[in-house]
């Protein structure tokens, strides 16, 4: 069994936490870990192959840093040189996995899902792989709890002998309240869970039959994949010209072969804040409290404070979430609403759109401490061994002071060591590297001055990590 995670998406409706740039299945929501390392950890004790995951490009280096701190060995990190949705990216996958003349069972994984019960889980993991090397294709069914709107169903059908799942009689779109009930009511629909696992080879099948012209421009694009660090990248011209769709309407609702396992373990997608304050342990008034708060007569809200104290007095049903630059304040039942915020932000250009005040790059991250017309002061962290690229700017001077550990500073043709409370000046038009030899993290304060502090004011003569705009 190989797991296959898809690591994509953007979490809209969970912002300001979750931005384009780092969404939600980056975040630590609802463990001490991110959602991405939770995917994996929660198939400790199943017998399985090492992951592919897939993700976008501009989430390579996030994805991989992740891996690497929960020291998770994978197959592979497939990037989307643009989304097609799960129909495509999921080919990708399974043709990366049969390269070599393999049919692995697939286990097809959400990067942003919670389950609580792991031994539910793995059950109903053995009964799929069971259903899936009988080359059925079986979907995950989440036992419904309440009349939910926000998911699409599956109507089970007949018992499937000597097993504990079921045909599949019908697959449903999310329905308005009256029609949910009466779904809960019947007892004869799940959720539906975006969980798969089948063959690799039969999921191809079932691709070239309802959906050729898919297989044929993913199959076209991976022919001449290449290596890039941790990432296989496909022919991003021709992965282009790929039609966009789900699994569920490409393959799932047309096969004869699917099949749906039931589970019950706690199962939420966490798609929004209100289903994270369901899932998530209460005090005695109702409340999920993330950070530092003091609540005075508040009732069943959920609060998350990053970096400042919250207060709040005499409300209920509510969600604040405050991160370092964006105040959220929300009504319990308006939360799906976000994504007009969201909406808004992306027209009008806003950087709280795209990034949080803290960026994280591969060689480690910045944050944007203060800014104004002519200057900008940032906190810049680089890992032990690494390296920012070497560059330019036309625009700006900058003034570098180390605050912890040990920097190699490169400025045109000098190269000199600068240790903690030590400083240095970089001129506009000096090419200039920074790079961390020690065995430490490197921290320093960084102050630009110019008429111009963009950060597409670089111009980027050498770079360890292949990056070609991205600073």
């Amino acid at each position: 069994m190989k797991p296959i995670v898809m690591a994509g998406g953007t979490g809209s409706r969970l912002w300001p936490k979750s931005r384009a740039a780092f969404p939600k299945q980056f975040l630590t929501l609802t463990s001490e870990h991110s959602m991405l390392q939770d995917t994996l950890s929660r198939l400790t004790g199943i017998e399985h192959e090492a992951p592919v995951f897939v993700c976008n490009d501009a989430h390579r280096f996030i994805v991989a840093e992740q891996l690497l701190q929960a020291g998770i060995q994978h197959d592979g990190i497939l990037l989307e040189p643009v989304g097609r949705n799960t129909a495509p990216a999921i080919a990708l996958a399974a043709l990366h996995a049969t390269q070599n003349g393999e049919d692995p069972v697939l286990l097809v994984l959400a990067a942003d899902h919670l389950i609580e019960n792991i031994a539910a889980f793995h059950a109903a993991i053995r009964h799929a792989e069971s259903l899936a090397k009988q080359d059925k294709l079986v979907t995950f069914g989440i036992v419904p709890t309440c009349a939910h709107t926000g998911y699409g169903y599956i109507r089970q059908g007949n018992a499937i002998e000597n097993s504990q799942g079921y045909s599949v009689a019908e697959f449903v779109e999310k329905p308005d309240l009256a029609t949910a009930e009466q779904y809960l009511a019947s007892g004869a629909y799940l959720w539906n869970s975006g969980m798969f696992m089948f063959k690799a080879s039969r999921y191809l099948q079932e691709l070239e039959k309802h959906a050729p012209d898919i297989l044929t421009i993913c199959r076209q694009a991976i022919a001449s994949e290449s290596q890039d660090l941790d990432f296989v990248r496909v022919d991003s011209d021709i992965f282009a010209g790929c039609p966009s769709d789900s699994i569920d309407y490409a393959v799932m609702e047309k096969t004869q072969d699917a099949a749906v396992i039931p589970l019950d373990a706690g199962w939420s997608d966490v798609g929004s804040w209100s289903s994270l304050w369901e899932v998530q342990k209460k005090d005695a008034n109702g409340n999920v409290v993330r950070g530092d708060a003091i609540l005075e007569n508040v009732h069943n809200s959920y609060i998350n404070a990053e970096q400042r104290l919250i207060a709040l007095v005499g409300i209920d049903d509510v969600v604040v979430v405050e991160t370092k630059d964006a105040i959220l304040v929300a009504h319990k039942d308006k939360v799906q609403d976000i994504k007009k915020v969201v909406d808004t932000l992306k027209a009008q250009q806003r950087p709280e759109f795209e990034f949080h005040r803290e960026v994280f790059r591969p060689w480690g991250s910045y944050d944007s401490l203060d800014q104004g017309s002519r200057f900008q002061v940032k906190r810049i962290c680089v890992k032990p061994g690494e390296k920012l690229s070497v560059q330019m700017h036309h625009h700006r001077a900058e003034h570098w002071i180390v605050v912890a550990g040990t920097a190699q500073v490169t400025c045109d043709d000098e190269t000199f060591l600068l240790t903690e409370n030590e400083s240095t000046y970089i001129p506009i038009g000096a090419v200039h590297s920074l790079e961390n030899p020690g065995k430490i993290p490197l921290e320093l304060i960084e102050v630009q001055s110019g008429s111009y502090v963009g950060e597409d004011d670089i111009v980027r003569f050498s770079d360890r990590y292949g990056r070609t705009k991205q600073s």
